[in-house]
């Protein structure tokens, strides 16, 4: 408060008043008190009396007062830096709470052709969080089963759960909590838009509040200067009512430090969760986001469970899939320049690590590309479109037609009557004959990708990402074996590392057939100036040829004439022991790789420590043969 306003303020809330109380009280000094007063006087605010008072605010006076303290009850301090951005990557659950009418948390219901605890953690998952924190307490080993399959699943107990209320769930989370989170509540079913559009808002503690539903048991909120005022059951004390909150928040690591500093001082066990955030943001901004058509519905009852089953999941569904493919048309639109009209079928197609669709524009196909979650944290999407443009230009791939190199967005020529390849056809030597030639002209283009691929510093990338997720490599023999491997970087070194365009991801998946005898090699994210031995063992792994068929395909690929050497039955030894060597490092890495998506919650079954037991087998066989 200014000085001016100090003074008015004691003056009116004091029995006696003299300039030099004004001074002790305010700890202004007395010649400024009495500059201040003389001013206050001749503006007619206030009054000198003839009384033991002193001095007495004016009409005017306590009108101005009125105003200020009126303005300054709606100021709220900004907790957090707007230019502190903050990817958030933790949520909690808060699953405690009893519903005995179900026999089961009631996340545990069925929705269609999933329960509603998968549904909330794929949205999770989608919206990039890496860690899920679910408060349990009512048949609570449901979600400690549900944790033995899913690693980013980590289950809190609140053990007094029938005599306390969500505020108590959510400060067992006390310990674990390192950062912003969302925060919602495991009985109710909502439209997946809510968790990105809250991840996007700017305010790093904000909640969703969307036009009353009228259920009777509504979270009213009234809204002042772009942030939440008040939130009330009780209609009679709101003077205006611009929403409910639903009950999905993101609460900054500092405003949930602020929450259990509150809470250090309740005497009211029951007390929720919604109550302390609104204790808070009377001193603290709290920002909100409206979305007046969300559809949710909270499930309390199996009247509410029929009524969940009956339309309402079926309508939420329609609705992602109406915006989903209103998404895909905008993509399309903005970055092809064509109008709606154009836009004739969307067809999904899926994809392991991508969303892909098919789409139908004026007649002609193509393949949408929409990048999958995370991805951007290990794939540079501005070399991957120049090389794939490369690829495209030596005719190895299908014509890009529009690639953005910030969102991963990627429009390509549709491959009519494809036929892609996997480890059974590509064992046949008539498609070994097709791969080899494609990749001996990748190699030897004689073009220069603008960025390499070294497996080593891969390695080094993917480990602070599984450190950054919390990941569990398989066993404690891991830093012996990783020291061992690293070691190939100064043999490598040692033999000559050759450096020529290469494509990285050989699997069998990304060579496919398609009209006119032609063949393509697509899927240019991992592509950079590589050892071309790196592709033939990639190959030879991911079509998991025998010994026989490994010697073909080698014998295959090394007959072919190019520019640097000539053709010959097999590799020589050097690029044998180049072979080797990469089979190694490809395990290893694809290892840590799956170690990381398994933190992230993807379960692979047996894939990766399938592949680390084959690198620590090559790597003895190679240490034995060419490191004695």
């Amino acid at each position: 408060m200014s000085k001016l306003y100090d003074i008015l303020l004691l003056i009116n809330n004091s029995e006696r008043v003299s300039q030099r109380f004004l001074s002790e009280e305010s700890g202004i000094s007395l010649g400024s008190v009495n500059a201040i007063v003389k001013n206050l006087e001749e503006q007619n605010y206030i009054l000198k009396t003839n009384q033991k008072r002193g001095y007495e605010l004016t009409s005017q006076g306590l009108s101005v007062l009125e105003k200020y303290i009126a303005e300054n009850q709606e100021d709220r301090i900004y907790l957090e830096n707007f230019d502190d951005e903050q990817t958030v990557k933790q949520a909690v659950i808060l699953a405690a709470g009893e519903k005995e009418i179900f026999k089961k948390p009631v996340s545990f219901l069925s929705m269609g052709e999933e329960r509603i605890i998968d549904r909330i953690i794929r949205i999770l998952d989608d919206a990039g969080i890496d860690e899920i924190i679910v408060v349990a307490g009512y048949e609570k080993e449901y979600f400690y089963n549900l944790a033995k399959t899913n690693p980013k699943i980590k289950v809190v107990e609140n053990n007094r759960y029938k005599y306390t209320g969500t505020m108590a769930s959510l400060a067992c989370c006390k310990d674990y909590i390192n950062d912003d989170f969302i925060l919602l509540e495991n009985d109710m079913i909502f439209e997946e838009r809510a968790i990105f559009n809250l991840l996007e808002d700017k305010n790093r503690t904000s909640m969703i509040i969307t036009s009353e539903s009228g259920s009777g048991d509504e979270a009213l909120v009234e809204l002042r200067n772009g942030m939440v005022y008040k939130m009330s059951k009780d209609i009679h004390q709101l003077n205006k009512i611009d929403g409910e909150m639903i009950g999905i928040t993101k609460i900054s690591k500092d405003f949930y430090d602020k929450m259990l500093e509150e809470y250090q001082y309740n005497r009211n066990p029951y007390v929720n969760y919604e109550y302390i955030i609104m204790d808070i943001a009377r001193e603290y901004k709290l920002g909100y986001i409206k979305i007046d058509d969300l559809m949710w519905f909270e499930i309390d009852s199996e009247k509410h469970l029929s009524i969940a089953r009956g339309h309402i999941y079926s309508s939420i569904l329609r609705r992602e899939d109406e915006i989903r493919t209103e998404n895909i048309k905008s993509e399309l639109i903005n970055g092809l320049g064509i109008n709606c009209e154009d836009i004739l079928s969307i067809e999904a197609v899926g994809g392991m690590t991508n969303n892909n669709y098919k789409v139908n524009i004026n007649g002609e196909y193509y393949i949408l590309r929409m990048p999958g979650v995370g991805t951007s944290d290990m794939i540079s999407r501005a070399d991957e479109k120049n090389n794939a443009r490369i690829g495209a230009i030596l005719g190895l791939d299908t014509e890009i037609v529009y690639f953005n190199e910030y969102t991963g967005v990627k429009v390509s020529r549709f491959i009519e009557n494809a036929e892609t390849l996997n480890p059974q056809t590509a064992s046949y030597e008539e498609n070994m004959e097709i791969v080899a030639a494609l990749l001996k002209k990748l190699h030897f283009s004689c073009l220069d990708f603008e960025n390499e691929f070294n497996v080593f510093r891969e390695i080094e990338k993917y480990e602070r990402l599984v450190k950054e997720a919390n990941g569990k490599y398989y066993d404690a023999e891991y830093p012996d074996v990783r020291a061992r491997v690293m070691a190939l970087e100064e043999e490598l070194s040692r033999i000559g590392k050759d450096c020529y365009t290469c494509h990285n991801d050989t699997v069998p998946e990304n060579f496919v057939k398609g009209d006119n005898n032609k063949t393509y090699l697509i899927d240019w994210e991992y592509s950079g100036m590589n050892d071309p031995m790196w592709d033939i063992a990639g190959h030879i792994l991911e079509c998991n040829f025998n010994k026989d068929e490994e010697e073909l395909f080698k014998s295959k690929y090394f007959s072919i004439e190019n520019p640097f050497r000539k053709a010959s039955k097999k590799g020589n030894e050097i690029e044998e022991e180049k072979i080797l060597l990469f089979k190694i490092c490809q395990d290893f890495l694809w290892t840590i790789w799956t170690v990381l998506k398994e933190a992230k919650g993807v379960s692979f079954g047996e894939y990766g420590p399938m592949r680390y037991k084959r690198a620590k087998e090559n790597l003895d066989l190679f240490y034995d043969k060419y490191m004695q």
